[in-house]
């Protein structure tokens, strides 16, 4: 017995290769944007990767591979990494998504 397979409508598919890109350049592009952003505050407090890692009980190698943009840390995480960086979860996006976009300005 065939299983059933709903399809997309026509007008919901991309309508370009680039649209698909965007998706994915946006997910890679907050995830690199994190990372930075908790390298930055890291770097501010004079902390090492193995000093972060240990505040938020976390590994160092995950610590790095989330300041490198190649980790999706869940929710619980991003707090234990807040938290050892003291700062708020909103404050880090914030105060340091400001500061990137005025790199890339200049």
């Amino acid at each position: 017995m065939k299983k059933k397979v709903d399809l997309l409508p026509v007008d919901l598919l991309p309508t370009k290769v680039d649209d698909i890109h965007v998706n994915i350049n946006s997910k890679q592009n907050i995830k690199y944007r994190f990372g930075k952003a908790i390298r930055r505050r890291r770097r501010e407090l004079d902390l090492s990767q193995e000093d972060l890692a240990e505040r938020s009980e976390l590994h160092r190698t995950y610590i790095s591979s989330i300041e490198r943009g190649q980790r999706n840390p869940s929710l619980e995480n991003i707090e234990k990494i807040a938290q050892a960086l003291r700062i708020s979860i909103s404050d880090l996006f914030a105060k340091y998504s400001i500061e990137e976009e005025k790199e890339t300005d200049e």
